[in-house]
């Protein structure tokens, strides 16, 4: 008979681990970053709702501004009638609004004046360079001059494109003597926005655990970083202007792929198998800063009125490298 009081030995094979060292690691199931935020931005900027739905916010806002165009006209005769003063004072105002929304709806057309301005050199620089025409290319340099006079940052550059015009011979040199006395400093001023814009995103998106937001950061980031590399090339857009130039630089984007994560990028930005050290958190936001610099890229290339010919035209890794330097650390 077995002595069920006694202890209980449990013999282990011998190639059983002897240890917590020895133990089969447990599978990592991390999932790649995917720079969900400015996926989510894109698609917001890109999206273009049908015709029915567009005809019914117009209808719905010509609706609104006569019944309230009404309401102030009832409203100000009544006031008037009962109290003369305070009648008065009441129409004032609205008068005072009504100027304020004509100055901001001709700021709104001032500036897509501007960026027709732009396109408009960009063009004409793009048939000087194809025809090689002289003539026109000092055409193009007049437009340029005079759209950056006044400019104190630009003076240095004018003085010497106006020292320098007279010996070009061809037009392709005269377009690289702009680009290397007008463009490059707006180049390095452009990359310096897209550097604290990238340095922004990524930040919010690595620290903040909000849902979305990280998505309205990023809206909001780069919507600024767009306007300003476009007041930097000499476009000044308003609200409608620079909503207007994000959809055309986002719709780019999309059209040709490049918001979608590749592993040329997570391979550039983050050296490797860094992302694996990091957190996804931290990942997301390296990723989302790339995505950034790509969408300031472009901006650069939509807004510059001079193709890039002479200056090489800026790496996202190279921008993003400089715009994280600090931020994520790697051993």
């Amino acid at each position: 008979m077995t002595d069920t009081k006694g202890p209980v030995l449990i013999e282990l094979d011998d190639d059983a681990p002897n240890g917590p060292d020895t133990a089969v690691p447990v599978p990592e199931l991390a999932i790649a970053p995917t720079g969900q935020a400015m996926q989510s931005v894109a698609q917001i900027a890109t999206r273009r709702g049908s015709r029915l739905a567009r005809w019914f916010w117009r209808l719905l806002a010509a609706i609104v501004t006569f019944g309230l165009s009404y309401w102030a006209w009832e409203f100000v005769n009544a006031l008037i009638a009962q109290n003369t003063v305070l009648g008065y004072a009441f129409a004032g105002l609205i008068a005072a609004f009504i100027l304020v929304c004509l100055a901001v709806a001709l700021r709104e057309w001032a500036g897509f004046a501007r960026l027709r301005k732009i396109d408009s050199i960009k063009d004409t620089a793009d048939a000087a360079l194809s025809q090689s025409d002289l003539a026109v290319a000092r055409s193009v340099t007049q437009k340029l001059t005079a759209l950056y006079a006044g400019r104190p940052d630009l003076e240095w550059g004018v003085k010497r494109l106006a020292e320098q015009s007279a010996d070009v011979i061809d037009a392709e040199s005269q377009l690289a003597l702009v680009e290397t006395e007008l463009m490059a400093p707006l180049d390095a001023q452009a990359q310096r926005e897209i550097q604290a814009a990238a340095r922004q995103v990524a930040t919010v998106t690595a620290i903040v655990p909000i849902a979305l937001a990280d998505v309205a950061a990023a809206l909001v980031v780069n919507l600024r970083m767009i306007r300003r590399i476009a007041e930097i090339y000499g476009g000044r857009a308003g609200t409608l202007g620079s909503w207007r130039l994000t959809r055309t630089v986002l719709g780019h984007l999309v059209a040709t792929g490049a918001v979608a994560v590749g592993d040329d990028l997570i391979t550039s930005v983050a050296g490797g198998g860094i992302l694996s050290k990091l957190s996804r958190r931290f990942g997301e936001g390296i990723i989302n800063g790339a995505l950034t610099a790509r969408v300031g890229v472009a901006a650069m290339e939509v807004c510059r009125p001079l193709p890039f010919k002479v200056q090489k035209r800026p790496g996202v890794t190279g921008l993003i490298k400089r715009a994280l330097a600090g931020l994520f650390t790697s051993k």
